[in-house]
């Protein structure tokens, strides 16, 4: 008795499910079909409602053999899975119906002029880049480049930086796994080691600029994990800090575009010069702005030397016989001077609105014969 009268449930629920899939096949709309996935198979769906309430009717009729008990879940789990793949195949056929309609009904006209998709934007520091190597190239400077990723002989060793140099530390430089010697290669931290590689490979006389990629663990408003700097290299039988002073001297005057720009040198300190100083700028700071020229405010830009005696010796270079100086700045830094950028993240977010504001258009390239462009330009 009890099992006929389930028997007679699960057939009378089959032929509804029959119905319903055969029912699937001619609906028109894809509202239709959200409705009946709901109605049969949402969370109140009447075949979730059933399972629901067939489930403990099995229960309480210990009367019934497994067999039929594993049917009954048998036929649920079919029916909700044939309606499941008629409503999936009915969605596919009207969506492809849709589509065909539209496309249908969209015409191009392949006679119409193109859009424009706008000019490009050369990058703020690609334009310093530029301009920084055309007014050392006016002085017969040349540009040499080398690796990211650095030996510690030419990023420390060389450069007469000490093991316990707090610059070494895994906190401020970015290492790479150990290799089965032990030794670790290293992210560049500067460009000095372009200068190192170039010592060793060619005789004096040098002179050479070195702009490229430079990595540090360091990230805030002025300061990024990946930066570029230029550096600059000058050896020779001859050269002394009076070259070298006229030399940036000339640089930063030309470089921000002020004929008079105040330019003063404070000892310092660097391990791979000596003497060392930094270059400090005229600037005048009032109402929240920095306007660069004669003020009564210094902003430091660069730091700077006469190459260290022990850098020429582990180069291969006798310093009794050959000088020259050395100096290195952030190209970030200069182009946020001189372009009024006030935050160095910024450089790198790919923001296509901010390129187009601070930007150059491709005609504004620096060369030796136009020069870089005046303080606060813009395109």
């Amino acid at each position: 008795m009890v099992t006929s009268e389930l028997d007679n449930t699960l057939e009378d629920w089959e032929r509804q499910v029959d119905e319903l899939v055969r029912g699937i096949s001619q609906i028109t709309s894809l509202v239709e079909i959200e409705a009946i996935r709901v109605t049969w198979l949402g969370r109140r769906g009447r075949l979730t409602l059933l399972a629901r309430e067939i489930s403990p009717r099995i229960r309480a009729l210990g009367a019934l053999d497994p067999d039929t008990q594993r049917r009954a879940g048998t036929k649920l789990n079919t029916w909700k899975d044939a309606v499941t793949a008629a409503i999936e195949a009915r969605k596919i056929k009207l969506d492809r119906a849709a589509l065909t309609a539209r496309l249908a009904g969209e015409r191009a006209d392949v006679t119409l002029p193109v859009l424009s998709g706008g000019a490009g934007h050369i990058h703020p520091i690609s334009q310093t880049i530029d301009e920084i190597i055309a007014i050392f190239g006016e002085m017969g400077f040349a540009v040499a480049e080398g690796p990211h990723i650095e030996e510690d002989f030419y990023n420390f060793t060389a450069l007469n930086i000490p093991p316990e140099h707090p610059a070494r530390q895994e906190h401020d430089t970015f290492y790479l796994p150990e290799r089965e010697d032990g030794s670790r290669l290293v992210l560049r931290t500067h460009t000095s080691p372009v200068q190192i590689r170039t010592m060793l490979a060619r005789k004096p006389p040098l002179r050479i600029i070195v702009p490229g990629r430079t990595f540090r663990c360091d990230h805030d408003a002025t300061h990024s994990p990946m930066f570029h700097q230029v550096e600059g290299l000058v050896i020779d039988r001859a050269t002394h800090m009076g070259h070298l002073k006229g030399c940036l001297i000339e640089f930063c005057r030309a470089f921000f575009g002020v004929d008079d720009l105040p330019v003063r040198f404070r000892p310092s300190y660097f391990p791979f010069t000596e003497p060392s100083a930094e270059v400090d700028i005229g600037c005048l700071r009032e109402g929240g702005q920095l306007k660069i020229g004669a003020g009564a405010d210094w902003l430091e830009i660069l730091g700077s030397g006469m190459v260290h005696p022990r850098v020429l010796l582990n180069c291969g270079i006798d310093p009794a016989e050959y000088q020259g100086f050395a100096f290195g700045m952030g190209i970030e830094r200069v182009a946020m001077l001189k372009y009024g950028i006030p935050d160095l993240r910024i450089f790198y977010e790919s923001d296509l609105r901010w390129l187009r504001h601070y930007g150059f258009v491709p005609l504004d390239v620096p060369s030796l014969v136009r020069g870089p462009l005046p303080a606060g330009a813009m395109p």
